[in-house]
């Protein structure tokens, strides 16, 4: 590396002193439901030319680049929406959304688009399955033969004009990890992320006495739909971790699991309004996360917050928002409220935050992106690793190299192994303005995924260039290695000053700029100096000798 490039490294390190970002936890889970259902989140375009389908896919790569920019690392895509997905299947028929008619084919996969987008951009995508509902009449009837009311109509009941599978009937778990096992093994998810998976609003009424009498064997009719839910939900996790051991599985409980010793739920809870035991399938470690839908305000939200964060087991609770209140067709809440969430949120060291839904993020809905991006996610961040499951990391990557020209930063290192071959191992990219490089800080992590062992940095602006790099592997699990540091401190690099130094008797400082061309000398007076645009520049001194010292740089 010659003098002028360690010159512009010091340059924009200096620089970067000035833009500090607050201090940010580095594991944290920072989620986005995005709706497939009748394009609500995506998409709006229709894919019924080459044309239009270009425009789909290119709506879903905006919504992403803006994710990232905002620091967010997970997005639940909505795969299966109401007994019809967002994918080529052979159970079920091509949601509507895409083409505008129901089992159409858009001419691309667009869960494995969305797939390869996100991990590009080092976000993890889970695939978001709506279980238990399958549609109303007109649903169905759009799906026409290919929907499970025909091909199944003993695992369906029809409630208040709108089909269901039916928990009880012991079908509905094979027939739900056929759905669920599909996915996982044709396509690379991060995760699987149940949604209603429960009994339906005013279950009492819910027309499955019969499949009581057939199945109930004497149990309290209440545990028996209770155990109903939580057989499937360990038949899915268990199927999926069979296939593919490091996919997080997860789901939405309703907000509040029960009522608390102080805060009564007010009628409406998971535990016994809609039989989901949420708080026992992660006690019994068969779920990896839970997101429940906390879409409450004040005493409704920070009890039962708290309560599931009490319950968790060290698995992990991320509470999901209701984002769309804000909107004034939805609700009337204010910005300040979702804010005071995120605060106590983590205040009570939650794992971290999803949102319902996408569109109001991507709206800026009362400037909600706005402050998440200046207030709360300054700095990247990554989910932890899952341990349960696995806790060795890769081995440290070896071989490190480093090229800067031009402003771009070439980086590159030989490959990790890791115990779970022949699972996959990326990267993580960490940089800094001070050696070493601290990997465990948020504000050093440059991009969370890379697949390849190297790496090229085009910094968006020069004040963004950084000095020292380095490289960590991570598996599948979120196990991360030592970091290899990429370069070292040399004798070669100038001091950065503060202020320009005093002039011994005799002696001429030389300003130059960042090619070495000599912009002024000074003899005994610095004011010319500071009449100098803001920049970076390099000082030298001559003494009464004639020879030239080079003392170091400087910002103004």
């Amino acid at each position: 590396m010659n003098t002028l490039r360690i010159f512009l490294l010091v340059f924009l390190s200096v620089s970067t002193a000035v833009l500090p970002l607050k201090a940010q936890p580095k594991h944290e889970i920072r989620a986005t439901w995005l709706t497939t259902l009748g394009g609500l989140d995506w998409p709006t375009t229709k894919a019924n030319t080459p044309q239009r389908r270009l425009k789909q896919q290119q709506e879903l790569c905006d919504l992403l680049d803006r994710l990232k920019e905002a620091h967010f690392n997970t997005v639940l895509y909505q795969a299966r929406i109401r007994g019809d997905v967002a994918y080529p299947s052979k159970y079920e028929a091509f949601t509507e959304a895409f083409t505008g008619h129901a089992g159409q084919d858009p001419g691309y996969d667009p869960l494995a688009f969305a797939i390869e987008e996100c991990h590009k951009r080092g976000m993890e995508l889970h695939a978001w399955v709506v279980t238990i509902p399958v549609g109303n009449e007109r649903q169905i009837r759009t799906l026409g033969t290919k929907n499970v009311v025909r091909q199944h109509p003993k695992l369906c009941k029809k409630y208040h004009n709108v089909w269901y599978l039916d928990p009880g009937q012991p079908g509905t778990a094979d027939y739900l990890s056929g759905i669920v096992t599909e996915i996982v093994s044709r396509y690379d998810v991060d995760g699987i992320h149940f949604d209603y998976i429960r009994y339906p609003e005013h279950s009492p009424k819910f027309p499955d006495k019969d499949t009581y009498r057939r199945y109930g064997q004497q149990q309290d009719w209440k545990d028996w739909r209770r155990n109903n839910i939580t057989r499937i939900v360990r038949r899915l996790y268990t199927d999926i971790k069979r296939l593919k051991p490091w996919v997080k599985v997860s789901s939405s409980p309703v907000g509040k699991y029960n009522d608390t010793r102080r805060y009564t739920s007010k009628g409406w809870n998971a535990y016994d309004i809609v039989f989901q035991d949420a708080q026992l399938w992660i006690q019994q470690g068969i779920h990896d996360a839970l997101f429940p839908m906390m879409y409450f305000q004040g005493n409704h939200f920070y009890p039962f917050a708290i309560d599931w964060k009490e319950h968790d087991n060290h698995r992990w609770i991320v509470p999901g928002l209701g984002i769309y209140f804000l909107h004034p067709s939805e609700g009337k809440w204010k910005l300040d409220e979702v804010v005071r969430q995120l605060y106590f949120l983590r205040s009570i060291q939650a794992d971290g935050q999803a949102y319902f839904r996408n569109r109001f993020l991507m709206d800026n809905t009362q400037g909600l992106m706005d402050e998440i991006k200046d207030e709360f996610y300054t700095a990247p961040a990554v989910w932890p690793a899952m341990t349960w499951q696995d806790s060795i990391p890769p081995t440290v990557p070896t071989g490190p190299t480093l090229r800067f020209e031009d402003g771009v930063t070439q980086l590159g290192w030989n490959a990790s192994t890791d115990n779970s071959i022949p699972f996959s191992v990326y990267y993580r990219i960490y940089a800094s303005n001070s050696y070493p490089v601290d990997t465990e800080q948020a504000s050093t992590l440059v991009e969370a995924r890379v697949a390849d062992t190297c790496f090229t940095y085009r910094p968006s602006a020069p004040w963004l260039q950084k000095i020292y790099w380095a490289v960590t592997a991570v598996d599948r699990y979120g196990n991360e290695s030592q970091p290899l540091a990429l370069n070292a401190p040399t004798d070669l690099q100038p001091e950065v000053l503060q202020q320009l130094p005093s002039i011994p008797e005799g002696g001429t400082l030389i300003i130059a700029d960042l090619t070495g061309k000599e912009i002024l000398r000074l003899t005994n007076d610095t004011a010319p100096f500071e009449k100098l645009g803001t920049g970076f520049y390099r000082v030298s001194l001559k003494t009464s000798d004639g020879k030239i010292h080079l003392l170091g740089t400087i910002l103004r």
